[in-house]
């Protein structure tokens, strides 16, 4: 069991989406910035699927990290909260 609070707990996942949400809108940002160079400099060759791919995969890395179970600990602990939920209501 870990020795943090609730509050604590929620914080934490709190930053980790925050974290998530200011790398996807930077992603979005320098990509749209790149479409708009690469069709002004050179319109004959999409070269900005390249970052677009490569960086995307990161993000979806990030994004399975922060929105899925990442295993055994974290299932326990949501489980662990929602009995400490059904407690607390009794």
């Amino acid at each position: 069991m870990t020795d943090q609070t609730p509050y604590q707990r929620a914080r934490k996942r709190a930053v980790s989406k925050f974290g998530f949400y200011k790398h996807f809108t930077i992603y979005f940002g320098v990509i749209t910035l790149l479409i708009v160079i690469n069709l002004i400099t050179s319109p004959q060759y999409h070269w900005y699927i390249w970052p677009m791919v490569g960086w995307g995969v990161a993000i979806a890395i990030h994004a399975v990290r922060v929105f899925l179970p990442s295993g055994k600990e974290t299932l326990i602990e949501r489980l662990t909260e929602k009995e400490i939920e059904k407690d607390q209501s009794q």
